[in-house]
This record gives structure tokens, C-alpha cells and sequence, in this order.
């Protein structure tokens, strides 16, 4: 997983995962600089209500329902 991809989907969603939560708790003692400062920022919005807690609904492949 990759801090910064993950910032990028949790911002246009708006949700963050309890998955994707525990993968920044076990993984940030290897966080760069930037990357700390980014889990914090995650957190803050977290905080502030511009995010949420819970789960993605993936997007469906585009299926056509007229030959069916």
C-alpha cells in the first residue's frame, strides 16, 4: 500500500477503511518525513468530520443489461 495513493482516495471518497487505519498504525515507524506529516493530515480531517469511518463501495464494471 502506498501513503500517498491512499491520502488521494480517501480525500476524493471521503471514507477511510479500518483496514487501511491499521496498515498506517503498523506501518508508521517507517514513514518518511512527508509521509508522517500525511498520516497526520489524514487524521486531522478524520477529526474535523471531512472524512469518515467506514467502507468503499466499489465502482461496478461497466455491464449492459439490454442483452441480458
Amino acid at each position: 500500500m502506498n501513503l500517498g495513493l491512499l491520502f488521494l482516495e480517501t480525500v476524493s471518497s471521503g471514507v477511510i477503511t479500518r483496514e487501511e487505519m491499521n496498515w498506517i498504525a503498523s506501518n508508521q515507524r517507517e514513514f518518511s518525513r512527508i509521509e508522517a506529516a500525511t498520516a497526520l493530515k489524514l487524521g486531522r480531517l478524520l477529526d474535523n468530520g471531512l472524512i469518515q469511518m467506514g467502507c468503499r463501495i466499489p465502482l461496478k464494471s461497466k455491464v449492459s443489461f439490454i442483452d441480458s
